[in-house]
Formats: structure tokens, C-alpha cells, sequence
């Protein structure tokens, strides 16, 4: 979630804060300063919990006059104070100063516990209280010492203020404006300890980047750490009852329908809430989503993704600006959109291997051709030419992959067709690729991408374009995996569907179905073809996002499909 903080509204200003992330990794640094990358773990919400005496204003801090009048006297014990320094061009919110007339000194509250050096506080921490000393000392205050109190040992650590301490800090300072100016993006830490306390460490992905970085360029094939849960903690709500109000109350959403409450759903386990048709959400709960980053998704009554309501954008300019740099130069685009397409054909072939009833060598040399000419495309309508004929191929062997009872109806599929769609499967795969490609704007939209400018598909009126690219490697292993097992496990049968002269649609206990084996698909694990560690589909589309804007900003060569063996 994006964090309205003050102390980043003076670009002059370098929080104090971020001296301690620069200390801790420049990496970290330059996610969270420069291009506004902000997650929580469980460390950050104790963090919060263990400051919430601290983070209130009480007490008062009397200003340089006053205490100069003073001469000494008066006892100072002010929490959650706000100051800044135009000469060191420090601001901090500092969660404790403590002292009398002008002998102060701040108090810096931690979750962990010192470490066992000379100085028995961490580095970081102790640069960020050197840092509140100056700028008390640049306010008329004396203050010679600083003090790291630690909640797991409940120890005060006292911290010396001295000229050699002073020079490190603004040397940090220093850096810290260097990395900012230059927005290059500092490398990973290789098999650091700290990387798996980092609460960034799933938008960083430290050892996934290293394994693509070296010096031929090449992929290394070494299994990597996963620092990061395989599956996200909160899931996205659906709300697909006619006449619903969703609403708030407490911690949770409360769904209602004729004024009975139907269901309650936690916020914290709440991704992202989609409603479907005539579904009201009150002004109040669209607020709160906002604040906590949770987008509110509208669809049509026949499931059209029509939009959706979210907090501030994204704060990472920069990669909006390597995107649209890169989507209008042609070549690059090509190189981008290729993989995409060769992702998509390979993918493809697979589900046909997998799952084909009858023989079909033909068809699979035929895929494993195109997916091979993608690569060496010349061109865009080259390649969406490619693309076009790998998918005909593809879809004249789809139904092939259906178990059907020959005593019973048959799921008739002869070709793709839409808008409307004509036969019972189109139906579902129309609906279950704008709820894919749904998840994917979203996902994007977080990372901080622009899902309207893509390199494959191109910009039109009201297409999400790069998510429709990143959709492609995905089609056939999250929805036409999930169409199959819907039919051959027969949780939808034809009477499940209504035709209306030559369109057909589905009823609404027959979407719910089809949604709950959709959500199913995306929290399955597989094994990471480059990684080698177990992922679900749907915490891979983030780490896929992530990996496509490194190769935007160039720190790795080449975008890594995602494909399955």
C-alpha cells in the first residue's frame, strides 16, 4: 500500500528514515525513496503496533527562543515530533526527545534487539539517531548523545554524538542524494541474512535478479532462495448477486441482499473486491479500500471488465517512463512481445501433449515450428501473424483434449469465436479471460506500470494492452487448464448454460462455479522453471510484472517466459 507520508513532500528534504534503509541496502533505499515501493510484513505491522504510544503528539518541545529565555530549566518529554534542518536538509519524525532547557536528547524506538558489537546498536540505527541529533543541534538544542531503545530486550542503548559518528552520517547523506540523482538502481545483495527480514524482498526478488545477472548475460539455472510466501494471504472477493450492497463494518466487508447480511469478509484477507452487474458499494467502503491499496473491480453483468477504483497511482514514474520509452521503439518492443508470443505458442503445445486423446505429432512439430519463428520474427504484423496461425492450430485440436460421455451431450467446439460468444466453452473462456486479464491490470497497476501501453497488443480505446501481453505465456495453463477440468470433471454440464438464438451465456449459479475452479487454478503450485522453487499461478504474475519491468530498466537482458515442461 502507498504511504501518504509528509516527510516526502519537500523533494529538498532526505527523510531520516530512509538514512536507515540506505544503511541497512541501497537497494532498499532506492525501492522505497526513489521509486515508492512500500509493502507490509509481519514485522512492519509490529513495528507500528510497538510504536502506537510513541506515534502520538503529546508533549510539548519549546522553540529556540523560548528555551534560551529559559536558560535551563524546563523538562522536555515530547513524543512523535516533526523537525527539519535547511542547513543538513534532514526531516524527521522523531518518536521520543527527552531532556531539560536545551539538553535534549532523541529517543529511537525499535522492534528487535541490539546486536552483539562495540557499539550495541545496529549501524542503521545508529546513523539515524546521529541524524536527529544534528538536526536538534540545528534547532538551537544541545545534544550530545541519543538513545536506541530495543522492545524485544527493553534495553536503552546509549549513543555518543561524536564528530567521527557526524561525518559518516552526512557521508551516508551524501550517498543517499548521489543514488537519488542518478536513478540507477543499486544490485542485490547476494545471499544476504537481511534479505529475508526484508518486507520489500518480494518486489526486490534479490536472488531471482543475480540469477539473470552475469557477465555473458545468460540465465543461470541454479536453484534460488524464495524469500517470499508461495501463496498471497488475501484473495480477491467476487460479488455477483444482483442487488448487493457491499459495505463496512470494523475489520470486515459486510455483504448484504435485501438487508440481510449474506456474508463478512476480513479486510486484511481481501486482495482486491469485484462486482459483477447491480452491486452497490457504499462511499464509506470504497474510502477505506482505498486507503489500504485494495482495488474495487467493475464488471458487466456478462462479466466485461469495465474498470476499476483504486488509491493513488503508483509513485514509480521512472518505469512508466522505461515503458513508454521502450514501447515506441520498435525493435526493443519486438524483442519484448516475441517472448511473450513464444511463451504463449510453447505453453500451448504443452496442454496439447498433456491432454490430447488422439494422435497428434502433426500439430505439436507444427506449434514447436512457430514458437521457434517467433523468436526470429521481423517484424510486428510478422509476428502477430504467427501468433494468429499458431492459435488456429491450437484451437482446431482443443476440443480433442475434452473426456466426454458418448451417452450423453457433447460440448460442441469447432473455433474461437466472441462478442457474442456462440457454444457453451467459448462462453467460459470469454469470461474467464476477463477475469484474467482483471487480475493482471491490477497486479500491474501495483507494480506501477501503465496496463494501457503494451508491445504486443497495441494502444485502443479502453484495452488494457500490456495486460493482454503478460496475459499471453498465461491463456492456456491458468484458463483453457481451468476450462478442461471444469468439463471433463463435469462441474458444468450444457444445461448449466442458456442459449439465446445464436449467443450463449451462463447462468449465475454456473459462474460461481466457474469462478471458484478459476480461483482454484491461480492458487495451484508449480515449480519456477528458472527458480526452481514452488510458486501459485497467481503470486507468479506478480513476480513475472516484477521481472519484465527489470528488464525495461535494464538491469537484466532478457524477459524470462514463463513456460511449463
Amino acid at each position: 500500500m502507498l504511504q501518504n507520508n509528509s516527510e516526502n513532500n519537500d523533494n529538498d528534504l532526505l527523510p531520516v528514515r530512509m538514512l536507515n534503509e540506505l544503511v541497512y541496502c541501497e537497494r532498499l533505499f532506492y525501492l522505497e525513496y526513489v521509486q515508492g515501493d512500500f509493502q507490509d510484513s509481519a514485522e512492519t505491522i509490529e513495528g507500528r503496533y510497538r510504536h502506537h504510544n510513541v506515534d502520538k503528539e503529546k508533549g510539548d518541545l519549546p522553540n529556540k527562543s523560548v528555551h534560551e529565555e529559559a536558560n535551563s530549566s524546563i523538562p522536555i518529554h515530547a513524543s512523535s515530533v516533526m523537525l527539519s534542518g535547511e542547513v543538513c536538509k534532514f526531516i524527521a519524525r522523531m518518536d521520543l526527545i527527552e531532556g531539560s532547557g536545551k539538553e535534549v536528547q532523541p529517543v529511537e524506538y525499535k522492534r528487535g534487539k541490539p546486536p552483539d558489537n562495540p557499539d550495541r546498536v545496529w549501524p542503521s540505527d545508529l546513523i539515524q539517531v546521529c541524524a536527529q541529533a544534528i538536526i536538534l543541534r540545528e534547532n538551537g538544542f544541545d545534544c550530545n548523545r541519543g538513545v536506541v531503545y530495543y522492545f524485544e530486550t527493553k534495553q536503552r542503548i546509549l549513543v555518543e554524538i561524536t564528530e567521527e559518528l557526524i561525518r559518516t552520517t552526512m557521508s551516508y547523506a551524501e550517498k543517499a542524494r548521489s543514488i537519488s540523482t542518478l536513478k540507477i538502481i543499486p544490485k542485490p545483495l547476494v545471499d544476504s541474512p537481511k534479505c529475508p527480514k526484508c518486507s520489500l524482498v518480494s518486489i526486490c526478488l534479490p536472488d531471482e535478479t543475480n540469477s539473470m545477472i552475469n557477465i555473458k548475460g545468460e540465465i543461470d539455472d541454479t536453484d534460488v532462495r524464495r524469500l517470499y510466501p508461495a501463496r498471497d494471504d488475501s484473495l480477491p472477493v467476487y460479488v455477483l448477486d444482483q442487488g448487493a450492497i457491499v459495505g463496512k463494518k470494523g475489520e470486515e466487508l459486510e455483504i448484504k441482499q435485501s438487508g440481510k447480511v449474506v456474508s463478512r469478509i476480513k479486510l486484511m484477507e481481501t486482495s482486491q473486491l469485484s462486482i459483477f452487474g447491480n452491486v452497490q458499494v457504499t462511499t464509506q467502503t470504497i474510502q477505506e479500500l482505498c486507503r489500504r491499496g485494495i482495488p474495487v473491480c467493475y464488471f458487466s453483468f456478462g462479466g466485461w471488465f469495465n474498470g476499476m477504483t483504486q488509491g493513488i497511482t503508483h509513485k514509480n514514474v521512472e518505469l512508466r517512463i522505461h515503458q513508454y520509452e521502450i514501447a515506441r521503439d520498435q525493435k526493443k518492443a519486438l524483442t519484448i512481445a516475441s517472448k511473450f508470443v513464444n511463451g504463449k505458442i510453447r505453453n500451448c503445445r504443452t496442454l496439447l501433449k498433456r491432454n490430447l486423446k488422439v494422435d497428434s505429432e502433426k500439430a505439436l512439430e507444427e506449434l514447436k515450428k512457430y514458437a521457434d519463428s517467433a523468436l526470429r520474427a521481423s517484424d510486428l504484423p510478422m509476428l502477430l501473424g504467427i501468433e494468429g496461425t499458431a492459435a488456429r492450430i491450437y484451437f482446431m485440436h482443443f476440443a480433442d483434449m475434452f473426456i466426454q460421455d458418448v451417452s450423453s451431450e457433447k460440448f460442441d467446439f469447432q473455433s474461437r469465436n466472441r462478442r457474442p460468444p456462440k457454444d457453451p466453452v467459448n462462453a467460459i473462456l470469454s469470461y474467464l479471460y476477463s477475469i484474467l486479464s482483471k487480475d493482471i491490470t491490477v497486479i500491474l497497476t501495483a507494480v506501477g506500470f501503465d496496463p494501457f501501453r503494451g508491445f504486443l497488443h497495441q494502444p485502443k480505446y479502453g484495452n488494457p494492452a500490456l495486460s493482454l501481453d503478460l496475459m499471453e505465456e498465461f491463456r492456456p495453463l491458468i484458463v483453457d487448464s481451468t476450462v478442461l477440468g471444469l468439463i471433463n470433471n463435469k462441474e458444468v454440464t450444457l444445461s448449466d448454460f442458456i442459449r439465446r438464438g445464436d449467443a450463449v451465456s451462463m447462468k449465475e449459479s454456473t459462474k460461481k462455479v466457474i469462478l471458484k475452479a478459476y480461483e482454484r487454478r491461480m492458487d495451484t503450485l508449480i515449480t519456477h522453471p528458472y527458480f526452481g522453487y514452488s510458486v501459485s499461478y497467481r503470486r507468479n504474475l506478480e513476480v513475472q510484472a516484477r521481472l519484465l519491468g527489470r528488464v525495461l530498466s535494464g538491469e537484466i537482458q532478457e524477459y524470462p517466459v514463463f513456460y511449463t515442461r
